[in-house]
């Protein structure tokens, strides 16, 4: 059946209940919580594997600049992407300032600059999921309704998936959309582009953008963006973890329950929540392929961008220390523990 509007809930999201329940069920998994220094290393060895591979496909045919980006390069800038993940959450350091920049560091070989607007919009995200005022993982209702659910539209959708996302920011007024970092993350970009142009060549800055477009985009790694957050088993839940092998090479990403209950444990830790956790998991459904479900959202005509959850409650737990978001998305464990 075809959706013509979002699935809309009174109440609120799932995920402090049942933080709350697992804290009470198994104490111990507060041990998990803390920072990974070691993930600024998988950064380092990304920017350098992207920046090498532009090197060596400076003057190679537009074939092998493509099929490299889909190939590899693609992996390697959706890696980038849960590194930035990871700084916006601050797991890899105690100082806010030290975790932002290593992002900017993880949004360099992507062109695109994006790593400080993301911190801003994610932690909205956890804080107020499925609230479409300030949700910037909910699609606009003019975007579902431009891409329908038929195969072409949807395959459009993940082609320009980041100039969708651009869009939804206009709809999020109570978020400031430039700072003072927003501008550095900008001229970081800038002048990492040029740098790689002037170097290395305009075929060097395609394969690094290719590599960014494919690896949010219509790839199979799209599947990831499905896994999260759509209803492609019922309407009770509403966020679904990935339990595949491409967690080996996306740093655990797939593990959204878990994260969404536990944003201060960092990815390395995430298999052990869910092991010492395992009945409040279990339970739940999850996926297991990302390229299968991919190709299931692209041809299904009963899953579209409506697929999702909405609700106008804005959380039992309002954030208010924003240079403290984690503290206040797991309300139940102390503040101490979570520094």
């Amino acid at each position: 059946m075809k959706r013509t509007d979002f699935v809309y809930a009174s109440g609120p999201e799932p995920h402090r209940a049942r933080t709350r329940a697992i804290l009470k069920a198994h104490p111990e998994v507060r041990r998990l919580i803390g920072k990974n220094p070691l993930s600024f290393f998988a950064i380092l060895g990304l920017v350098g594997l992207q920046v090498g591979g532009a090197g060596l496909l400076a003057d190679a045919s537009w074939w092998w600049i493509l099929g490299a980006a889909y190939c590899v390069g693609a992996f390697a800038d959706h890696a980038l992407f849960v590194m930035i993940h990871e700084c916006a959450h601050r797991l890899l350091f105690k100082s806010p300032a030290a975790n932002r920049l290593a992002g900017m560091l993880a949004n360099l070989p992507q062109i695109f600059p994006s790593s400080v607007s993301f911190e801003k919009y994610h932690i909205k995200h956890h804080s107020f999921q499925g609230n479409h005022d300030l949700d910037a993982d909910l699609p606009n209702k003019w975007e579902a309704k431009l891409i329908n659910n038929y195969f072409i539209g949807k395959a459009l959708w993940f082609l320009l998936y980041p100039l969708f996302q651009a869009f939804r920011v206009a709809r999020l007024k109570e978020i400031k959309p430039f700072d003072a970092w927003t501008a550095a993350n900008w001229a970081a970009q800038i002048g990492f582009a040029a740098a790689v142009w002037y170097f290395l060549g305009g075929k060097a800055v395609a394969f690094l953008t290719l590599s960014f477009f494919f690896s949010v985009g219509l790839h199979p790694l799209g599947g990831r963006w499905i896994q999260e957050h759509y209803l492609t088993h019922n309407e009770e839940q509403e966020t679904f973890s990935y339990y595949g092998p491409l967690n080996a090479v996306a740093f655990n990403v797939g593990y959204h329950n878990e994260h969404h209950d536990f944003p201060s444990i960092p990815w390395n830790k995430l298999p052990e929540l869910k092991q010492q956790a395992l009945p409040f998991y279990d339970s739940l459904h999850a996926h297991r392929s990302w390229t299968k479900l991919w190709l299931r959202f692209l041809f299904s005509r009963e899953l579209s961008l409506f697929s999702r959850v909405v609700r106008k409650n804005r959380g039992a737990v309002k954030l208010t220390d924003e240079s403290k978001p984690d503290i206040e998305l797991v309300k139940p464990v102390a503040e101490a523990e979570m520094a």
